[in-house]
């Protein structure tokens, strides 16, 4: 199955397309094995409601993917891919019908803040990286070494160590900016009052002032599908309906590079592995899950602040307080009658997704490890409370808890989005606290997946770095075209 390559990839996902291509730009004969019918991973798009309405399966909007060192060295758009920006990046509803919202502009998100001491605390926090943002992302999208600008990683490093909690409360006053950047952080799927989830809220809203928070023009499946063109252009190989079950079947390539998490990496190539080794994937801590649910609508969500239009995005939350609450329930074991509800609302910016006149989105939060709750109707109440109306524009849905997440990508093991915990402990030393995290001590075999740093999101970063680590090459970040 496997003879006459010089490499094999196992899975589709961002990472594994990364690592294919990277190692296919050296000249190696690469093939990706995936074991769905569509490539893609996280990143597949399909009507899940009505025909017509393309819906994003799990990852959605992609401010890392604009950012992302590798993907700006690849002629993706040439391949298909095309950015949609909405007018302002995310917005914060409150129950008074105002709204924070995330604008490119500093001064102009300063303005909906709420106090002239929030709009300069703001800009003071913000100004000195949005600049330098790409310089800065290729830190942040890196495994833990000597960065290449250390002034401004340190600077950003002294904000990011600490908790959401502690930031946001230590700079703002009010709390359209407390809140503005809790709903920022909660991406981390980590209580946050706990370090470093600050740095999840710095990366995620200085992105969205210097590069925007955009979606992919037809749904994310266009950027596995752009991804996959330029791995052919190349010479690459890719074969779906093709499971790995065992790496034995690869022989005789003599390099295997992993888009698999820890509990995928023990079922296929736990009996290669030394006891050392396989104990500590054993150990390894998946986070939190995810309950989606996704829309088609008559209309658009009827949101009571008007500010929420000009976002693809909108976090459904209400007060600091109430999302400090909120994620801290899943990691408890407990579900949040209020939860932080992130949601999309794609089709108010590309038309492409629906029929005329209708809409698709979705709302997600997050849930116990593995939890079988139903949270269609919190989701829901959730929305409802800053845009009523909104159930009356509800067309269908499909609902996907953990288990039907997992089911659709085995990567997103109980749910978890993140290729598991995203903690002081896994942040850097993942999956295992061996120095250099993407070699296995099998010979040939390297791990991709965001279970290696720079860990979740989609940006590539992971496959890139494991197969430059694969072709024994320095790990300097990819130069932008």
């Amino acid at each position: 199955m496997s003879g006459g390559y010089d490499a094999v990839v196992v899975g589709s996902g961002p990472n594994g397309l990364a690592a294919a291509i990277t190692l296919a730009q050296a000249g190696r004969r690469v093939l990706v094995r995936e074991m769905m019918d569509t490539p893609g991973g996280g990143l597949r798009s399909m009507p899940l409601t009505f025909p017509g309405f393309v819906h994003d399966v799990c990852s959605a909007v992609h401010p890392l993917g604009v950012s992302s060192p590798f993907f700006l060295s690849l002629p993706l758009h040439e391949h298909g891919l095309e950015w949609v920006y909405s007018p302002a990046s995310m917005a914060h509803p409150f129950d008074d019908g105002s709204a924070a919202v995330l604008e490119r502009s500093l001064e102009a998100t300063g303005a909906t803040l709420g106090s002239r001491h929030d709009a300069k605390a703001w800009r003071r926090m913000m100004e000195p990286f949005v600049d330098g943002w790409l310089e800065l992302a290729a830190g942040i999208l890196s495994p833990l070494r000597f960065p290449q600008h250390p002034f401004l990683m340190a600077r950003f490093g002294l904000l990011a160590v600490r908790s959401a909690v502690r930031v946001a409360t230590g700079h703002f006053e009010g709390e359209h900016a407390r809140a503005l950047f809790a709903g920022s952080a909660g991406h981390s799927v980590v209580p946050l009052d706990r370090p470093p989830t600050a740095a999840f809220g710095l990366t995620l809203t200085l992105a969205g002032h210097a590069v925007g928070w955009p979606v992919a023009r037809g749904g994310s499946q266009s950027i596995a599908d752009a991804l996959i063109s330029y791995l052919r252009s190349l010479g690459g190989e890719i074969r779906t309906g093709a499971p790995v079950e065992n790496i034995d079947e690869l022989a005789p390539v003599r390099t295997i590079l992993l888009d698999l998490t820890p509990r995928q990496i023990l079922r296929v190539a736990g009996h290669r592995l030394p006891d050392r080794y396989r104990r500590a994937l054993e150990r390894f801590r998946y986070g939190p899950g995810s309950f989606k649910v996704d829309w088609a609508l008559d209309g658009p969500i009827p949101w009571k602040a008007p500010e929420c239009a000009r976002a693809g995005t909108v976090h459904v939350g209400g007060t600091l307080a109430e999302i400090v609450a909120s994620e801290d329930a899943p990691s408890e074991g407990r579900i949040s009658e209020r939860p932080l509800v992130l949601v999309g609302q794609p089709t108010l910016f590309d038309r492409t997704r629906a029929p005329e006149g209708k809409h698709v989105a979705w709302g997600y939060c997050h849930v116990p490890f593995g939890s079988g709750v139903d949270m269609t109707e919190r989701i829901e109440a959730q929305v409802e409370r800053f845009a009523p109306g909104f159930r009356d524009l509800i067309l269908e849905r499909r609902s996907m808890g953990p288990v039907a997440l997992e089911r659709h990508d085995p990567n997103l093991v109980g749910g978890d989005i993140s290729g598991g915990m995203m903690d002081v402990r896994q942040l850097f030393f993942r999956p295992t606290a061996r120095p250099w995290p993407y070699p296995t001590p099998i010979e040939g075999v390297y791990v991709c997946s965001s279970s290696t740093p720079p860990g979740g999101a989609v940006h590539g970063m992971c496959g890139y770095y494991a197969a430059r680590s694969a072709l024994g090459e320095s790990l300097d970040p990819p130069i932008p075209e």
